[in-house]
Protein backbone atom coordinates (compact mmCIF):
# COMPACT_ATOMS: atom_id res chain seq x y z
CA UNK A 1 0.00 0.00 0.00
CA UNK A 2 1.21 3.70 -0.99
CA UNK A 3 2.32 5.85 1.87
CA UNK A 4 0.23 8.82 1.66
CA UNK A 5 2.12 11.83 1.57
CA UNK A 6 1.73 15.78 2.51
CA UNK A 7 3.81 17.98 -0.05
CA UNK A 8 4.21 21.98 1.06
CA UNK A 9 4.38 25.08 -0.75
CA UNK A 10 8.21 26.00 -0.90
CA UNK A 11 7.86 29.10 0.95
CA UNK A 12 6.18 27.41 3.51
CA UNK A 13 8.67 25.16 4.21
CA UNK A 14 11.52 27.38 3.74
CA UNK A 15 10.06 29.39 6.41
CA UNK A 16 11.82 27.30 8.94
CA UNK A 17 15.41 28.97 8.33
CA UNK A 18 16.18 31.81 10.29
CA UNK A 19 18.84 34.65 10.02
CA UNK A 20 22.18 33.14 11.36
CA UNK A 21 21.47 29.80 10.26
CA UNK A 22 23.67 27.30 8.55
CA UNK A 23 22.01 25.41 5.50
CA UNK A 24 23.59 22.67 3.85
CA UNK A 25 22.57 22.05 0.17
CA UNK A 26 23.13 18.92 -1.79
CA UNK A 27 24.89 19.47 -4.83
CA UNK A 28 26.37 17.79 -8.22
CA UNK A 29 23.04 16.87 -10.32
CA UNK A 30 20.79 17.04 -7.28
CA UNK A 31 21.25 21.07 -6.55
CA UNK A 32 17.77 21.44 -5.20
CA UNK A 33 17.04 24.35 -7.81
CA UNK A 34 13.83 25.12 -6.65
CA UNK A 35 13.77 25.32 -3.24
CA UNK A 36 17.26 27.76 -3.89
CA UNK A 37 14.30 29.47 -6.46
CA UNK A 38 12.25 30.20 -3.74
CA UNK A 39 14.80 30.57 -0.88
CA UNK A 40 16.57 33.44 -2.96
CA UNK A 41 13.02 35.62 -2.82
CA UNK A 42 12.60 35.56 1.14
CA UNK A 43 16.14 37.40 1.15
CA UNK A 44 14.92 40.35 2.83
CA UNK A 45 13.63 38.38 5.74
CA UNK A 46 16.93 37.12 6.43
CA UNK A 47 20.44 37.86 7.31
CA UNK A 48 23.86 35.76 7.47
CA UNK A 49 22.61 32.31 6.92
CA UNK A 50 25.37 30.54 6.01
CA UNK A 51 25.11 27.75 2.93
CA UNK A 52 27.64 25.03 2.96
CA UNK A 53 27.54 22.14 0.36
CA UNK A 54 30.74 21.29 -2.40
CA UNK A 55 30.12 21.05 -5.92
CA UNK A 56 27.29 22.93 -6.90
CA UNK A 57 25.52 23.20 -10.93
CA UNK A 58 23.76 25.74 -12.68
CA UNK A 59 21.94 28.58 -11.34
CA UNK A 60 21.85 28.94 -7.47
CA UNK A 61 20.13 32.19 -7.59
CA UNK A 62 21.24 32.67 -3.38
CA UNK A 63 25.06 33.71 -4.66
CA UNK A 64 24.29 36.83 -6.12
CA UNK A 65 25.61 40.29 -5.27
CA UNK A 66 22.31 41.47 -3.89
CA UNK A 67 21.80 38.61 -1.82
CA UNK A 68 25.14 39.27 -0.17
CA UNK A 69 23.96 40.27 3.29
CA UNK A 70 21.38 37.44 3.49
CA UNK A 71 23.32 34.58 1.97
CA UNK A 72 26.96 34.13 3.21
CA UNK A 73 28.69 31.15 0.96
CA UNK A 74 30.79 28.78 2.63
CA UNK A 75 31.82 26.20 0.28
CA UNK A 76 33.41 23.26 0.73
CA UNK A 77 34.50 23.15 -2.92
CA UNK A 78 34.60 25.56 -5.27
CA UNK A 79 32.66 24.81 -8.34
CA UNK A 80 32.06 27.06 -11.68
CA UNK A 81 28.54 28.25 -10.01
CA UNK A 82 30.60 30.27 -7.53
CA UNK A 83 33.82 30.82 -9.02
CA UNK A 84 33.70 34.29 -9.07
CA UNK A 85 31.88 34.91 -5.94
CA UNK A 86 34.97 33.85 -4.09
CA UNK A 87 37.23 35.54 -6.70
CA UNK A 88 35.01 38.73 -5.96
CA UNK A 89 35.32 37.80 -1.83
CA UNK A 90 31.78 37.56 -1.90
CA UNK A 91 32.10 33.44 -0.76
CA UNK A 92 34.41 31.80 1.23
CA UNK A 93 36.21 28.18 0.74
CA UNK A 94 37.35 25.93 3.49
CA UNK A 95 40.51 23.85 2.08
CA UNK A 96 39.35 19.93 3.37
CA UNK A 97 39.48 16.39 2.22
CA UNK A 98 36.41 15.32 0.73
CA UNK A 99 36.57 12.18 2.85
CA UNK A 100 36.68 14.34 5.81
CA UNK A 101 33.91 16.52 5.27
CA UNK A 102 31.17 14.19 7.40
CA UNK A 103 33.13 14.60 10.35
CA UNK A 104 32.70 18.82 10.16
CA UNK A 105 28.84 17.74 10.83
CA UNK A 106 29.10 14.88 12.76
CA UNK A 107 31.59 16.24 14.85
CA UNK A 108 30.24 19.69 15.22
CA UNK A 109 32.37 21.60 13.75
CA UNK A 110 29.64 22.70 11.15
CA UNK A 111 26.86 21.48 13.04
CA UNK A 112 23.61 21.91 10.17
CA UNK A 113 20.48 23.49 11.22
CA UNK A 114 18.69 23.16 7.63
CA UNK A 115 19.11 20.57 5.03
CA UNK A 116 18.16 21.17 1.55
CA UNK A 117 18.15 18.47 -0.80
CA UNK A 118 16.55 16.76 -3.86
CA UNK A 119 15.11 13.42 -3.26
CA UNK A 120 13.39 10.63 -5.93
CA UNK A 121 9.80 10.33 -4.68
CA UNK A 122 8.69 8.05 -2.09
CA UNK A 123 8.01 4.40 -2.75
CA UNK A 124 5.33 2.02 -1.62
CA UNK A 125 7.20 2.03 1.93
CA UNK A 126 7.93 5.76 1.90
CA UNK A 127 11.65 5.23 1.29
CA UNK A 128 13.07 8.57 -0.87
CA UNK A 129 16.33 8.15 -2.54
CA UNK A 130 19.20 11.15 -2.56
CA UNK A 131 19.53 9.98 -6.44
CA UNK A 132 23.49 10.23 -7.56
CA UNK A 133 24.24 12.41 -4.82
CA UNK A 134 24.79 10.82 -1.54
CA UNK A 135 29.21 12.20 -0.65
CA UNK A 136 28.41 14.09 1.87
CA UNK A 137 24.79 14.61 1.80
CA UNK A 138 23.96 11.60 3.40
CA UNK A 139 25.83 12.67 6.52
CA UNK A 140 24.26 16.24 6.47
CA UNK A 141 20.99 14.53 6.22
CA UNK A 142 21.45 12.44 9.27
CA UNK A 143 23.28 15.47 11.58
CA UNK A 144 20.68 18.19 10.66
CA UNK A 145 18.35 19.76 12.71
CA UNK A 146 15.83 19.66 9.93
CA UNK A 147 15.45 18.46 6.41
CA UNK A 148 13.68 19.79 3.27
CA UNK A 149 13.43 17.32 0.26
CA UNK A 150 12.44 18.99 -3.16
CA UNK A 151 10.84 15.34 -4.69
CA UNK A 152 11.27 15.01 -8.26
CA UNK A 153 10.79 12.50 -10.80
CA UNK A 154 13.63 12.80 -12.23
CA UNK A 155 15.80 11.70 -9.72
CA UNK A 156 16.71 8.37 -10.00
CA UNK A 157 16.71 5.58 -7.01
CA UNK A 158 20.19 4.23 -6.17
CA UNK A 159 21.16 1.91 -4.29
CA UNK A 160 23.45 2.26 -1.13
CA UNK A 161 23.61 4.72 1.14
CA UNK A 162 20.87 7.18 -0.27
CA UNK A 163 17.66 5.93 0.72
CA UNK A 164 15.57 8.06 3.24
CA UNK A 165 12.62 7.22 4.89
CA UNK A 166 9.78 10.57 4.09
CA UNK A 167 8.93 10.67 7.52
CA UNK A 168 12.47 11.99 8.58
CA UNK A 169 11.78 15.00 6.44
CA UNK A 170 10.15 18.00 7.93
CA UNK A 171 8.65 19.19 4.79
CA UNK A 172 8.56 17.85 1.17
CA UNK A 173 7.85 20.32 -1.93
CA UNK A 174 7.19 18.64 -5.28
CA UNK A 175 9.16 19.85 -7.99
CA UNK A 176 9.22 18.37 -11.62
CA UNK A 177 12.40 19.74 -13.31
CA UNK A 178 14.95 17.90 -15.71
CA UNK A 179 18.34 16.88 -13.65
CA UNK A 180 21.24 19.27 -14.59
CA UNK A 181 23.56 17.22 -17.23
CA UNK A 182 27.13 17.36 -17.90
CA UNK A 183 28.58 16.52 -21.81
CA UNK A 184 32.01 15.64 -20.54
CA UNK A 185 32.59 12.87 -24.00
CA UNK A 186 32.00 15.89 -26.67
CA UNK A 187 35.01 17.69 -25.25
CA UNK A 188 37.35 14.75 -25.72
CA UNK A 189 40.44 15.65 -28.11
CA UNK A 190 43.17 14.04 -29.66
CA UNK A 191 45.69 14.88 -26.97
CA UNK A 192 43.37 13.54 -24.17
CA UNK A 193 42.76 10.76 -26.63
CA UNK A 194 46.51 9.93 -26.75
CA UNK A 195 46.95 10.35 -22.76
CA UNK A 196 44.00 7.95 -22.35
CA UNK A 197 46.06 5.35 -24.39
CA UNK A 198 49.52 6.36 -22.41
CA UNK A 199 47.20 5.70 -18.66
CA UNK A 200 45.56 2.81 -20.54
CA UNK A 201 48.59 0.44 -21.15
CA UNK A 202 48.91 1.51 -17.14
CA UNK A 203 46.32 -0.85 -16.41
CA UNK A 204 46.21 -4.41 -15.68
CA UNK A 205 43.41 -7.19 -16.43
CA UNK A 206 41.18 -7.13 -12.93
CA UNK A 207 42.53 -3.66 -12.01
CA UNK A 208 39.49 -1.22 -9.69
CA UNK A 209 39.28 2.14 -11.22
CA UNK A 210 38.81 5.57 -9.80
CA UNK A 211 38.51 7.66 -12.66
CA UNK A 212 36.75 11.05 -11.79
CA UNK A 213 34.89 12.79 -14.29
CA UNK A 214 35.91 15.00 -17.19
CA UNK A 215 37.31 14.98 -20.68
CA UNK A 216 40.51 13.06 -19.48
CA UNK A 217 38.28 10.18 -17.61
CA UNK A 218 36.54 10.56 -20.55
CA UNK A 219 39.31 9.04 -22.59
CA UNK A 220 40.74 6.81 -20.45
CA UNK A 221 37.20 5.18 -20.60
CA UNK A 222 37.76 5.07 -24.39
CA UNK A 223 41.00 3.37 -24.32
CA UNK A 224 39.67 0.22 -21.96
CA UNK A 225 37.73 -1.23 -24.67
CA UNK A 226 40.11 -4.30 -24.87
CA UNK A 227 40.69 -4.88 -21.40
CA UNK A 228 39.09 -7.11 -19.00
CA UNK A 229 37.08 -7.86 -15.54
CA UNK A 230 37.72 -3.97 -14.58
CA UNK A 231 36.13 -2.74 -11.02
CA UNK A 232 34.98 0.54 -9.84
CA UNK A 233 35.68 1.94 -6.86
CA UNK A 234 35.25 6.22 -7.20
CA UNK A 235 34.15 9.10 -5.53
CA UNK A 236 32.51 10.57 -8.76
CA UNK A 237 31.75 8.81 -12.75
CA UNK A 238 30.25 10.21 -15.26
CA UNK A 239 28.58 8.68 -18.63
CA UNK A 240 32.05 7.05 -19.93
CA UNK A 241 31.63 4.12 -17.55
CA UNK A 242 28.00 3.00 -18.45
CA UNK A 243 29.66 1.19 -21.87
CA UNK A 244 31.92 -0.53 -20.34
CA UNK A 245 29.27 -1.82 -17.77
CA UNK A 246 26.96 -3.14 -20.90
CA UNK A 247 29.91 -4.54 -22.79
CA UNK A 248 31.08 -6.74 -19.39
CA UNK A 249 34.17 -4.58 -19.00
CA UNK A 250 33.94 -3.50 -15.83
CA UNK A 251 31.95 -6.29 -13.98
CA UNK A 252 33.83 -5.79 -10.36
CA UNK A 253 34.13 -9.53 -10.26
CA UNK A 254 37.39 -9.66 -8.88
CA UNK A 255 37.07 -6.60 -6.13
CA UNK A 256 38.47 -7.06 -2.67
CA UNK A 257 35.42 -5.45 -1.38
CA UNK A 258 32.16 -5.00 -2.63
CA UNK A 259 32.57 -7.72 -5.21
CA UNK A 260 30.09 -7.63 -7.96
CA UNK A 261 29.44 -3.99 -7.31
CA UNK A 262 30.52 -0.29 -8.85
CA UNK A 263 30.93 2.16 -5.75
CA UNK A 264 30.85 5.43 -6.34
CA UNK A 265 29.78 8.42 -3.96
CA UNK A 266 28.10 10.48 -6.76
CA UNK A 267 27.56 10.98 -10.73
CA UNK A 268 27.46 13.21 -13.04
CA UNK A 269 26.67 12.90 -17.03
CA UNK A 270 23.49 12.62 -19.10
CA UNK A 271 20.10 11.53 -18.53
CA UNK A 272 21.52 8.36 -20.55
CA UNK A 273 23.78 7.90 -17.63
CA UNK A 274 20.95 8.63 -14.76
CA UNK A 275 18.13 6.46 -16.40
CA UNK A 276 21.11 3.50 -16.43
CA UNK A 277 21.98 3.87 -12.61
CA UNK A 278 17.89 4.04 -11.76
CA UNK A 279 16.89 0.84 -9.86
CA UNK A 280 20.55 -0.77 -10.88
CA UNK A 281 21.96 -3.36 -8.42
CA UNK A 282 25.22 -3.09 -10.04
CA UNK A 283 25.91 0.22 -8.69
CA UNK A 284 26.27 1.50 -4.81
CA UNK A 285 26.35 4.77 -4.04
CA UNK A 286 28.10 5.27 -0.33
CA UNK A 287 28.55 7.87 2.29
CA UNK A 288 32.11 9.24 1.09
CA UNK A 289 33.69 9.00 4.45
CA UNK A 290 33.69 5.49 3.61
CA UNK A 291 34.43 5.92 -0.17
CA UNK A 292 37.44 8.11 0.02
CA UNK A 293 38.60 6.25 3.49
CA UNK A 294 42.19 5.14 2.31
CA UNK A 295 42.56 2.65 4.36
CA UNK A 296 39.38 1.38 2.61
CA UNK A 297 40.30 2.05 -1.01
CA UNK A 298 43.89 0.16 -0.28
CA UNK A 299 41.63 -3.52 0.14
CA UNK A 300 40.95 -3.41 -3.77
CA UNK A 301 44.06 -4.50 -4.97
CA UNK A 302 45.71 -2.92 -8.33
CA UNK A 303 43.66 -0.17 -7.38
CA UNK A 304 44.20 2.50 -10.19
CA UNK A 305 43.85 6.21 -9.12
CA UNK A 306 43.69 8.45 -12.68
CA UNK A 307 43.75 11.92 -11.39
CA UNK A 308 43.86 15.37 -13.24
CA UNK A 309 46.40 18.68 -12.05
CA UNK A 310 46.53 22.57 -13.05
CA UNK A 311 50.11 22.29 -12.97
CA UNK A 312 53.11 20.50 -11.99
CA UNK A 313 56.30 21.43 -10.94
CA UNK A 314 59.74 19.81 -11.85
CA UNK A 315 59.96 18.03 -8.73
CA UNK A 316 56.38 16.76 -8.81
CA UNK A 317 54.33 19.06 -6.71
CA UNK A 318 51.13 18.94 -7.78
CA UNK A 319 48.52 21.63 -7.88
CA UNK A 320 45.10 20.76 -8.52
CA UNK A 321 42.90 23.30 -7.05
CA UNK A 322 43.85 26.52 -8.29
CA UNK A 323 45.42 28.87 -10.94
CA UNK A 324 48.04 31.10 -9.06
CA UNK A 325 45.50 32.77 -5.98
CA UNK A 326 42.86 32.09 -7.95
CA UNK A 327 40.73 29.31 -6.52
CA UNK A 328 39.32 27.07 -9.18
CA UNK A 329 38.10 24.34 -7.74
CA UNK A 330 39.10 22.29 -3.99
CA UNK A 331 41.29 19.64 -2.28
CA UNK A 332 38.62 17.25 -3.23
CA UNK A 333 39.19 13.12 -2.91
CA UNK A 334 42.19 13.47 -4.99
CA UNK A 335 44.78 12.85 -1.92
CA UNK A 336 42.60 9.77 -0.79
CA UNK A 337 43.04 8.02 -3.72
CA UNK A 338 46.05 8.85 -4.23
CA UNK A 339 47.31 7.76 -1.28
CA UNK A 340 44.60 4.64 -0.95
CA UNK A 341 46.10 3.35 -4.21
CA UNK A 342 49.86 4.05 -3.47
CA UNK A 343 48.85 1.40 -0.43
CA UNK A 344 47.05 -0.94 -2.54
CA UNK A 345 48.67 -4.48 -3.49
CA UNK A 346 50.03 -3.83 -7.25
CA UNK A 347 47.99 -0.13 -6.97
CA UNK A 348 49.52 3.07 -9.56
CA UNK A 349 47.99 6.06 -8.46
CA UNK A 350 48.49 8.40 -11.61
CA UNK A 351 48.69 12.16 -12.49
CA UNK A 352 46.91 12.63 -16.27
CA UNK A 353 47.05 16.06 -17.84
CA UNK A 354 47.94 17.99 -21.01
CA UNK A 355 51.27 19.59 -21.36
CA UNK A 356 49.92 22.48 -22.45
CA UNK A 357 47.10 24.66 -21.49
CA UNK A 358 43.93 24.97 -24.30
CA UNK A 359 45.72 28.50 -24.52
CA UNK A 360 49.29 27.35 -24.54
CA UNK A 361 50.52 27.70 -21.14
CA UNK A 362 52.48 25.12 -20.22
CA UNK A 363 51.61 23.14 -17.47
CA UNK A 364 54.73 21.45 -16.51
CA UNK A 365 56.79 24.24 -14.92
CA UNK A 366 59.68 24.93 -13.01
CA UNK A 367 58.02 26.49 -10.42
CA UNK A 368 54.28 26.35 -9.61
CA UNK A 369 52.67 30.12 -10.17
CA UNK A 370 53.07 32.45 -6.75
CA UNK A 371 49.89 31.22 -4.73
CA UNK A 372 48.94 27.96 -5.81
CA UNK A 373 47.89 25.16 -3.56
CA UNK A 374 50.14 22.01 -3.43
CA UNK A 375 47.02 19.51 -3.33
CA UNK A 376 49.44 16.38 -3.62
CA UNK A 377 52.56 16.55 -2.95
CA UNK A 378 56.05 15.32 -4.80
CA UNK A 379 55.88 12.27 -2.08
CA UNK A 380 52.75 11.40 -2.75
CA UNK A 381 53.40 11.48 -7.01
CA UNK A 382 53.80 7.94 -8.15
CA UNK A 383 53.29 8.52 -12.44
CA UNK A 384 52.29 11.74 -14.86
CA UNK A 385 50.90 11.19 -17.60
CA UNK A 386 51.13 13.50 -20.74
CA UNK A 387 50.60 13.19 -24.51
CA UNK A 388 54.25 13.02 -24.94
CA UNK A 389 54.50 9.74 -22.60
CA UNK A 390 54.63 8.49 -19.06
CA UNK A 391 56.89 9.87 -16.05
CA UNK A 392 57.50 7.51 -12.98
CA UNK A 393 58.61 9.38 -10.57
CA UNK A 394 58.39 7.31 -7.38
CA UNK A 395 61.76 6.14 -5.71
CA UNK A 396 63.57 9.26 -7.94
CA UNK A 397 65.44 12.02 -6.90
CA UNK A 398 64.99 15.62 -7.51
CA UNK A 399 67.46 15.65 -10.97
CA UNK A 400 65.56 12.51 -11.99
CA UNK A 401 62.39 13.71 -11.49
CA UNK A 402 63.26 16.74 -12.92
CA UNK A 403 64.60 14.79 -16.50
CA UNK A 404 61.36 12.53 -16.30
CA UNK A 405 58.94 15.37 -16.53
CA UNK A 406 60.55 17.67 -19.06
CA UNK A 407 60.55 14.54 -21.14
CA UNK A 408 56.79 14.47 -21.21
CA UNK A 409 56.70 18.64 -21.50
CA UNK A 410 55.89 19.82 -24.64
CA UNK A 411 58.85 20.51 -26.72
CA UNK A 412 58.47 23.79 -27.20
CA UNK A 413 58.78 24.28 -23.15
CA UNK A 414 61.88 21.75 -22.88
CA UNK A 415 64.55 24.20 -22.95
CA UNK A 416 63.14 26.67 -20.41
CA UNK A 417 62.56 23.67 -18.01
CA UNK A 418 66.54 22.11 -18.97
CA UNK A 419 67.65 25.65 -17.99
CA UNK A 420 65.65 25.81 -15.08
CA UNK A 421 67.05 22.48 -14.36
CA UNK A 422 70.15 23.23 -14.67
CA UNK A 423 70.47 26.18 -12.61
CA UNK A 424 68.16 24.64 -9.69
CA UNK A 425 70.11 21.31 -9.30
CA UNK A 426 73.86 22.39 -11.42
CA UNK A 427 73.04 19.53 -13.83
CA UNK A 428 70.51 18.19 -16.44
Amino acid sequence: MKVPVNYQAAEEALSIIQSGDRVFIQGSAQTPTCLLRALAKQANRLNDVELVFITVYGDIYVDKPEFSKSFKVNSLFVSASIREAVKEGRADYVPVFLSEIPNLFTQGILPIDVALVQVSPPDNHGYCSLGVSVDVARSAVNTAKYVIAQVNPNVPRTHGDGLIHSSRFYAMVECNEPLYEAHFGEKVGPDELRIGEYVASLIEDRSTLQMGIGSIPDAVLKCLTNHKDLGMHTEMFSDGVVDLFERDIINNKYKKIHPNKGVSGFALGTRRMYDYVNDNPAFQFLDIDYVNDPHVIRRNNKMVAINSAVEIDITGQVCSDSIGTYQYSGVGGQMDFMRGAALSEGGKPIIALPSRTAKGVPRIVPFLKHGAGVVTTRAHVHYVVTEYGIAYLYGKNLRQRAKALINISHPDDRETLEKACFERFKVF
